[in-house]
């Protein structure tokens, strides 16, 4: 069937690859994403910007929705394209017949792009190898609509803007996002009302001829989050040198996409080293900004890489904090938030989400155990005591939540009628259903966020210990109750055995589908050995492992779909999680299975693995199908490869106890291998590990390296 939209300019013509059906949420599985955050570029892979989610941004808004490039009467034939890092890319094509005598292409065209905070440069370099001069004009096409990220990811398309001509090109402005296109050298001829600029291209034999765009974009008040300065990473940037290049690559490109994706706090004035905080926005395109669960899930994966990421998080979060009720946003005293937006978010008439949101139940324990955690990994004692009656408000959030509840756990429903109705992790609304594939019925219960609730209490006992404040017996003993709560409620049985649901509904009844959740319970020390052999032996299952990583869902379950958002799916951070849990539980051939298949499948998606992909399966064909809408790339997702590295070498601190601990499990896999440029206590770490799986460190002298199978270098 064929499906029309209306376009800009009120005609009715075929949907262009890659654009949204009206009010459809466009794909972007063979689009080009470059960023600097808070801006980026989506285009086509022959980089041209035509339409759907098209466009160059900045700060959740549109400032191009259209960048063409054309040569009057000549194909243009795309022959090569591809990412140079994370803000780069280049776009070659051939003028087809141009100057041509033999069937050699005589006449190319080079499309640079480089996008840095708020600016977009576009070169367009034609060059004549051919035997004869040429001569014809190369025309290139802008638009803007200076739409709205919810607008973009809706679907629904929108009014251009007039554009107004300037000497040497095009500015559109409204409400105060300003945006102007200028060329070097200036046009031959410029329309304003189509936005062409149109070029008279003369070449010799030999001769080359290049034209400069440059868009800037401004918005009047600032940028609500600005892009981080990039002299002051907040990680150590490891080198990772191993037998199995794709793993070195993985790694490489997730650390630059990471790096391009740093976004700074401009509330932050109470940073110990007077920088500004810096955290990791959650993905581009559609979530570009801060989000509570994902900033602090992708800050703890990154934690063997220093603990100044953790810290700027933490802070960033701890600022906004909940410190009243408030009902229109979900806001409660001690709660961590969900996101931050410029402007309410109206996706349709029933998703309606407010500029500062509440909607999780999940980030506030988060919060809690990345404070304990980075605290572990050598975060500064001074800056761990500021942010303790953060974490004490946070406690209490946890305690309220459960005592009113009726039953001890943690449960979420949306109280406003037009927000999220899932609020953990999988937070589509089908993403929560019992076995047969009927809907979960809220308030609701996760699995994985009742071990969250358990990892933070315990992990705020210990810090409330080791800084002599008050509470840590109890919180154990809470901890304690919670487990014991869990084992008698959430474990159910089918023919395979017993296992935890998902959750809990509003009756307390057990949501009793097979999920990946259950990867989020091991090595959280709520299991003990006998149900950790249980979950290893799930999650290793054809049902649920397809070979590329953990579906989402159970293949055998009602509602199963491999496109399914979150019924189906691949979500690389969740696979990580589970493959560093199962290291945790001690079941390091399970883990190496499943960290082989992301490795295997960010080969496929050239090492930039995206937010989520389909769940087909090996078994479907050798390679992973994307999921259409994922971000690409995802801070989760580029996260994911540094916490698989931690489980293939077993690495773990304990800075307030004077250890790291190098305990090599699935690394000789990938052996001989060397991990350069970790970091522990603010001080290197090096991990070498042969094909034997013996390994070498070189640690700071003050902490002793704890492994059988280490010899041990030590250095200040």
């Amino acid at each position: 069937m064929d499906v029309t939209v209306k376009t800009r300019d009120g005609n009715i013509s075929a949907t262009a690859p890659g654009a949204a059906v009206h009010g459809r949420q466009p794909f972007l599985h063979d689009a080009v994403v470059t960023l600097h955050a808070p801006s980026f570029v989506i285009s086509r892979a022959d980089g041209q910007v035509t339409g759907g989610a098209d466009g160059f941004f900045h700060g959740d808004a549109r400032a191009l929705a259209r960048l063409t490039v054309a040569a009057d009467g000549i194909a243009l034939a795309p022959v090569s394209a591809g990412l140079q890092g994370a803000d780069r890319a280049a776009f070659r094509a051939v003028l087809r017949g141009l100057g041509e005598v033999t069937e050699d292409p005589a006449v190319a065209l080079y499309r640079r792009r480089s996008v840095t905070s708020g600016r977009l440069e576009e070169t367009f370099e034609v060059t004549n190898a051919g035997a004869r001069p040429v001569s014809f004009r190369l025309v290139l096409e802008a638009a803007s609509d200076l739409a709205s990220m919810d607008q973009v990811k809706s679907g629904h398309p929108q009014d251009g803007i007039p554009a107004r001509a300037t000497a040497s090109g095009l500015v559109w402005s409204r409400e105060g996002f300003a945006v102007r296109l200028l060329s070097t050298p200036a046009p031959d001829a410029l329309d304003a009302t189509a936005g062409r600029l149109s070029y008279d291209i003369d070449l010799a034999p030999g001769q080359v001829r290049t034209v400069l765009l440059t868009c800037t974009a401004v918005h009047a008040d600032g940028d609500q989050f600005p892009a981080a300065p990039a002299e002051h990473v907040p990680w150590s940037t490891p080198v990772l040198r191993s037998a199995d290049r794709r793993l070195d690559r993985w790694l490489q490109q997730s650390l630059a996409d990471l790096d391009r994706l740093r976004l700074t706090d401009p509330l932050s004035t109470d940073n110990p080293a007077g920088h500004t905080d810096q955290f990791l926005a959650a993905g581009a395109p559609w979530y570009l900004t801060l989000f509570g669960r994902d900033a602090l899930w992708a800050a703890r994966m990154l934690l063997p890489l220093g603990t100044d990421l953790a810290a700027g998080t933490l802070r960033t979060l701890a600022r906004r904090q909940g410190t009243l009720t408030d009902p229109t946003t979900e806001e409660q005293p001690g709660k961590i938030l969900h996101e931050v937006r410029r402007t309410t978010q109206q996706f349709n008439d029933t998703l309606v989400l407010p500029p500062v949101y509440y909607g999780t139940i999940d980030a506030t324990p988060l919060w809690i155990t990345l404070l304990h955690d980075a605290w572990r990994w050598g975060l500064a004692p001074e800056e761990v005591e500021q942010l303790l009656p953060h974490a004490e408000a946070a406690l209490s959030w946890m305690r309220e939540q459960s005592d009113a509840s009726g039953d001890g756990f943690l449960k979420y429903v949306d109280q406003t009628g037009h927000g999220l109705a899932n609020q953990g992790w999988k937070d589509h609304d089908d993403s929560i259903r019992h076995r047969d594939g009927r809907l979960a019925t809220p308030p609701i219960a996760l699995c994985e966020v009742q071990v969250y609730a358990y990892e933070a209490a315990r992990g705020g006992a210990a810090l409330l210990r080791a800084f002599d404040r008050p509470g840590a017996d109890q919180w154990e003993e809470w901890a304690d109750r919670l487990a014991a709560r869990f084992r008698k409620r959430f474990w159910v049985r089918d023919s395979q055995g017993p296992y935890p649901a998902v959750a809990l509904d509003r009756d307390g009844r057990p949501v009793d589908s097979v999920t990946s959740n259950i990867g989020h319970l091991l090595g959280t020390g709520l299991l003990n050995h006998e149900e950790s052999t249980l979950l290893a032996t799930r999650l290793t299952a054809p049902d649920l492992d397809s070979g590329h990583g953990l579906r989402t869902l159970s293949s055998e379950s009602g509602g199963f779909n491999p496109y399914g958002y979150h019924t189906g799916s691949i979500w690389p951070h969740d696979t990580a999680i589970a493959v560093h849990g199962l290291v945790r539980a001690g079941f390091p051939q399970a883990a190496g299975s499943l960290a082989a298949g992301l490795l295997t499948a960010s080969a496929d998606f050239d090492a930039r693995l995206p937010e989520l992909f389909a769940g087909h399966g090996t078994a479907a064909g050798g390679r992973p199908a994307p999921y259409p809408a994922s971000c690409r790339p995802q801070a989760w997702a580029a996260a994911a490869s540094v916490l698989v590295l931690q489980a293939a070498l077993g690495l773990d601190a304990d800075v307030p106890g004077g250890t790291v601990t190098v305990a090599p499990t699935f690394a000789h896999a990938y052996g001989p291998l060397t991990a350069a440029g970790l970091q522990v206590a603010g001080c290197p770490l090096t991990v070498t590990v042969g094909a034997d799986g013996i390994a070498s460190v070189v640690a700071p002298e003050e902490l002793a390296v704890v492994t059988p199978t280490t010899v041990q270098t030590n250095r200040a």
